[in-house]
């Protein structure tokens, strides 16, 4: 929607010429940003395999114990790297985190929305981006346990993804929904394939 305002592009249901080049764009889009994500995933992977687990360490509850367990291993240097790339982390997932919070806050109280406004045509979109935020600082002070409360949120997210795929699907397919604009066959199949693992591993995670 902040595309469509921004660069003054009709929705795809009515100017349907125009969605080969917009769908091609968003394909290519997330085949990047997905791949790349999926290379970092890969050496976080191999890098802590290398290091702390060769070296016999396999429970880290906090960020700062990961570092510290780093520094006899691989050096100062690689102290300092961690720590610059804990700070980078941060930096890139609290207003991604804390917008999206506020994102589905704002549709769901029907606020105005969007970082494209100003502060003052959005007052409770940016005060939910406030109040998340506030809320993550809170729980350093709150002695929470980071890893466990990153643990638990992965289950929670992991049970609740295949009803909302089946949800999504439904959805999808669904032409009046998608304005005379649903996913074809073959991308239903997939979707509908991709549901049933993520459902089989749900109830297998339930069960054991």
């Amino acid at each position: 929607m902040e595309e469509q305002r921004r660069r003054h592009v009709k929705p795809l249901c009515v100017s349907p010429r125009r969605a080969g080049a917009e769908l091609a764009r968003i394909r290519a889009d997330t085949l990047v940003g997905m791949g790349f994500s999926h290379l970092v995933a890969l050496f976080i992977v191999v890098a802590t395999a290398a290091t702390l687990h060769a070296h016999g360490i396999t429970r880290i509850d906090s960020a700062a114990e990961a570092a510290e367990a780093l520094r006899p291993i691989a050096g100062d240097l690689a102290f300092a790297l961690f720590a610059l790339g804990m700070i980078g982390t941060g930096m890139l997932a609290v207003p991604i985190l804390a917008g999206s919070a506020a994102y589905a806050l704002s549709e769901t109280f029907g606020w105005t929305e969007g970082l494209d406004r100003a502060p003052r045509e959005a007052k409770a979109f940016y005060g939910a981006i406030a109040a998340a935020i506030l809320a993550g600082v809170a729980m350093n002070a709150l002695a929470v346990d980071p890893m466990r409360a990153l643990y638990w949120a992965a289950v929670v997210n992991g049970l609740l993804a295949p009803p909302l795929m089946v949800v999504t699907m439904l959805i999808a397919r669904n032409p009046q929904a998608m304005g005379g604009m649903p996913i074809s066959r073959p991308l239903a199949f997939g979707g509908w394939l991709s549901t049933a693992v993520m459902s089989v591993v749900a109830a297998l995670f339930l069960l054991s």
